[in-house]
């Protein structure tokens, strides 16, 4: 095993609008270089990882004795000669180079890479194009034949002394390494790249939608003549729940779960049990108002999972008419919604059949 792994994150991210370089950012909890450079540790393919920056202070973890941190240069070339210079002392076989702006490729693909390296000089992973491109000469705008074009990626698997020697005699500032191969005709082998192996140029190439979650909770005891309510529908028993208002606990838990994850404080607060008005007050009239405010803040539900803890009465017998009421009062695909029935063994109010508990967890998007 004589591969070697170098990644370059020492850009300006002149395009990236953010005070901190983008290598460095936050990009699912950890740092946007340490994608790659984990995963080239996991993978277990390199003898030693080259990690390029331009500021090692900014480096604040301590890794494994197979990898070296250097600095890199002003432009993405001059880094990448950097760092073949600094392993030419170890005498690698091959060489991958990868650019840290790219998180999501996998240890599938490395591996695909060096394999290729085994009969080839040159191995670069692509993709075709989704849209259709133009090119533009002096005025005159031209399609090209999206089959016949590639998106290069990276890593890029190459022959250490064949990439070695391209990159000392270049005088240009490239983009990539595959171009040093091209502009002296040699070979490339191309490879199928990874569709999720994309390159986060913009801030908004990570601005996904933000989740947030909530946890509603709530229990009430069951009276006698009393109509019990339970996701928004009469379920026939010989008792119903105890409330100021119909003490529907399925809703009064989806309307806690859902301000929770708004960070809109309680049910309490909008619905105060010391008022009159709210005496006797049908569930779905206090969800409405909070789906309201949920549509206005342009948030959408991505899924309820609800625990409805009980004795009696059993919840398979009524799962599918809840959960179709709570698909209509939502707007909610039903198959986003899951109802599950839970005792608690003959244990306390609820076991001895005089309350009924339920809650909630909620995941929403903006």
């Amino acid at each position: 095993m004589n591969n070697y792994f170098i990644i370059l994150a020492s850009g300006q991210s002149k395009r990236f609008n953010s005070n901190k370089p983008k290598q460095f950012i936050t990009y699912k909890n950890k740092a946007l270089f340490e994608h790659s450079l984990d995963k080239a540790i996991s993978s277990k393919l390199f003898k030693k990882i080259i990690l390029v920056v331009n500021d090692k202070k900014q480096i604040k973890n301590n890794y494994p004795k197979n990898i070296s941190i250097i600095k890199g240069g002003e432009e993405r070339s001059d880094s990448s000669l950097i760092a073949l210079k600094y392993i030419k002392k170890f005498n690698p076989l091959n060489v991958l180079i990868h650019d840290a702006a790219r998180p999501n490729f996998t240890i599938s693909l490395l591996k695909k890479l060096i394999n290729s390296l085994k009969k080839n000089k040159a191995v670069v992973p692509v993709i075709s194009s989704k849209n259709s491109i133009k090119y533009k000469v002096k005025k005159q705008l031209f399609n090209l034949n999206r089959d016949n074009s590639y998106l290069t990626q990276t890593p890029q698997a190459f022959n250490f002394k064949e990439i070695y020697n391209l990159s000392i005699r270049q005088k240009n500032r490239i983009q990539d390494e595959a171009t040093l191969f091209i502009d002296n005709n040699l070979k490339i082998k191309f490879i199928p790249g990874e569709t999720l192996n994309n390159k986060i140029t913009f801030e908004e190439d990570i601005q996904n939608d933000k989740t947030y979650f909530g946890i509603g909770f709530d229990i009430h005891r069951l009276i006698k003549n009393k109509k019990l309510y339970l996701g928004g529908i009469k379920i026939p028993f010989n008792s119903g729940l105890k409330g100021h208002s119909d003490g529907d606990v399925i809703l009064h838990s989806i309307i806690d779960a859902l301000l929770g994850a708004m960070r809109k404080k309680d049910i309490g607060t909008f619905f105060p049990d010391n008022e009159k008005k709210y005496k006797n007050i049908r569930s779905p009239k206090m969800l409405k108002p909070v789906v309201d405010i949920l549509n206005k803040n342009n948030f959408y539900i991505n899924n309820l999972d609800i625990n409805l803890i009980c004795e009696q009465p059993k919840v398979s017998k009524y799962r599918i008419k809840i959960i179709n009421s709570l698909s209509n009062l939502l707007n909610l695909d039903k198959n986003l919604i899951n109802l599950k029935g839970k005792t608690v063994e003959k244990l306390g109010l609820i076991g001895k059949e005089k309350a009924i508990a339920c809650e909630v967890i909620c995941s929403i998007s903006q």
